[in-house]
């Protein structure tokens, strides 16, 4: 998992990420590429 500092770019690496927020950070998660995981810091 990476983390990011910019989400809305981590989101167009691929088409089916999706951008969620969890105990108050934000995460892009994608259930095709489970490598295109990606943490806000």
């Amino acid at each position: 998992m990476k983390v990011v500092r910019s989400l809305k770019s981590a989101k167009k690496r691929h088409k089916d990420c999706q951008v969620i927020r969890r105990h108050g950070k934000v995460y892009v998660i994608c259930k095709s590429n489970p490598r295109m995981k990606a943490r806000q810091k």
